[in-house]
């Protein structure tokens, strides 16, 4: 369902289809890349980066958008404002396909 603002919600789901998180984007692929910023396992480098698989279903839908999902730290840019920490996480994501649910 897409809301007055343009923006669709994709709810997080886990191995065994229990929905924890719910994250907003014009894409699939925009909230994927929130929701890898939030993996457990963040690496040092992109190269030392495991990827991790992750599932969202489109809210509405039984659409579930399937990524390749990796995160990994890094120093903030020099011209950062003030507010934004010494570090950030970075995240990458590859479209694995989509997949139709029965129990929407």
């Amino acid at each position: 369902m897409v809301r007055e603002d343009g923006k669709r919600n994709f709810a997080l789901r886990s191995g065994n289809g229990t929905e924890s998180s719910v994250f907003s984007g014009n894409t699939p692929r925009q909230a994927a890349l929130k929701a890898a910023r939030r993996l457990d396992d963040v690496a040092d480098s992109e190269s030392n980066a495991d990827h991790e698989e992750i599932r969202l279903r489109e809210k509405g839908t039984d659409k579930v958008h399937i990524y390749d999902a990796w995160a990994w730290h890094e120093d903030a840019p020099s011209d950062k404002p003030d507010w934004m920490p010494g570090g950030i996480t970075k995240a990458n994501v590859s479209k694995q396909g989509i997949d139709h649910i029965d129990d929407v």
